[in-house]
């Protein structure tokens, strides 16, 4: 089972390699990560309390059709006493000290199937927060993998942008050695010291860019430790193809899913308001003790007792009325849930043809670009070409290999998106989506 897998990364996890420095950042992989979060995140934590409040009510609902028992009593101190009779045949009407315990069961027997129509609803209730738990998890896992391939693609800038500096740093020693020589101008020179600066600062934005998406990720992790993270393998599912997408996306995603339960509770409210014309038959049993002798001092009884509603001055046809108009609406949400999906599908998949086709023509764009600074070098050496053109084939290099690691990156992101696009994220990444 995937899920007992993922428990067991989160076991791993939590336990500390032995030797490493307190002060160590974790190794955290994205395996790792996934199934801590759903394990530990806050969201999902709320999303299982609401699971639980449905799981309440459903019961409240049921209760509703229950037999209800009951004890109840009362103790009087009266100013006078009154009897009447004498011997054997005296009755108390009036003690002055009275007392009389009473217990009742009471059996709702019918109210219009408003009780039913109420215990459904929270049935109904209860699997939308079910749904609405699914939904919170996909939407979770894609958060927590776009902030890990964001610290990633940080990590990543980080050797790009030293890579960088690194070329920079070696042109102005060359310009500088050519400028002792008297055969560059201090231009070169000063030229060079404006590369190193830059690359510097994009050394820092990597860095900032690292460590801000690493704090969301402590948060949506609940982590309170430094972590450190590494290029994933995500090895995903194949994706179906796009008419099949949607049609998953159509039948499966949580949104989806709980749109069609409000229209079926939307609909149960109709049905419930309309019990309001139906009588109400309630069967009560009860056995009663008594101070007072007059007629008994106990007895008990049983009733069938009914209510019929004959005039209620147009409330019952208003909050008809106002129930229905909700289950239109509810309808009118639920088509447009449905068509949101399948646009989503339909964009997640041209982004993950994008992202393909940019993955691949930046690694092109990448050796191309080597091959440039390579040849530019051995010209600039040579003094066959000018630092300006070393400076913009440099400038081509890390352009390039930036887009690869972008590329890269946003290519697991778009597919992880695909699958989320259609409900289906945490069984892809537990690898049981069904065929």
């Amino acid at each position: 089972m995937k899920t007992r897998a993922l428990a067991c990364a989160v076991s791993s996890f939590a336990l500390a390699a032995p030797g490493r420095a307190a002060d160590a950042p974790r190794p955290l992989s994205l395996e790792q990560a996934f199934a801590r979060a759903l394990t530990s995140n806050l969201a999902l934590g709320r999303a299982r309390s609401e699971v639980a409040a449905a799981r309440g009510q459903r019961r409240a609902a049921l209760a509703l059709v229950l037999p209800r028992l009951a004890v109840s009593g009362s103790a009087v101190r009266n100013s006078d006493e009154v009897t009447f009779g004498s011997g054997d045949d005296s009755r108390t009407i009036l003690p002055r000290n009275d007392w009389n315990v009473r217990l009742t069961l009471q059996q709702p027997l019918f109210a219009g199937l408003r009780e039913k129509r109420a215990y459904d609803q929270a049935r109904l209730g209860l699997e939308s927060a079910g749904e609405g738990l699914r939904g919170s998890e996909d939407a979770v896992l894609l958060q927590v993998a776009a902030d890990y391939l964001a610290a990633v693609q940080g990590e990543t800038l980080l050797d790009v942008e030293g890579k960088g500096l690194e070329l920079a740093r070696g042109r102005k020693a060359h310009a500088a050695s050519l400028h002792e020589a008297g055969e560059a101008t201090r231009v070169d020179v000063l030229r060079a010291d404006t590369a190193i600066k830059a690359a510097e600062r994009r050394l820092l934005q990597a860095r900032q860019l690292r460590d801000a998406a690493a704090g969301r990720l402590r948060v949506e992790l609940a982590l309170d430790e430094e972590i450190a993270v590494s290029e994933p393998e995500l090895a995903l599912p194949p994706l179906p193809d796009a008419a099949s997408l949607a049609r998953r996306a159509e039948a499966a995603r949580a949104d989806v899913v709980q749109a069609q339960r409000a229209l079926a509770i939307a609909e149960l409210e109709v049905a419930k308001q309309r019990g309001a014309h139906l009588p109400v038959i309630t069967a009560d049993a009860g056995y009663v003790r008594q101070r007072t002798t007059f007629p008994k001092d106990e007895y008990g009884f049983a009733a069938l007792r009914f209510s019929v509603p004959l005039f209620q001055a147009g409330e019952v046809g208003a909050r008809i009325a106002i129930a229905r108009e909700r289950s239109r609406q509810a309808a009118l949400a639920l088509e447009e849930a449905r068509r949101r999906a399948r646009e989503e599908v339909r964009t997640a998949l041209l982004d993950l043809q994008a992202a393909v086709g940019n993955a691949g023509l930046a690694d092109e764009q990448r050796k191309a670009a080597e091959a440039e600074h390579e040849q530019m070098l051995d010209l600039y050496r040579n003094q066959e070409a000018t630092a300006l053109d070393l400076e913009s084939a440099e400038t081509s290099l890390a352009e390039a290999r930036r887009a690869v690691v972008n590329g890269r990156l946003e290519r697991k992101l778009a597919e992880l998106r695909a699958w989320f696009a259609a409900g289906s994220l945490k069984a892809a990444i537990q690898k049981e989506v069904a065929p």
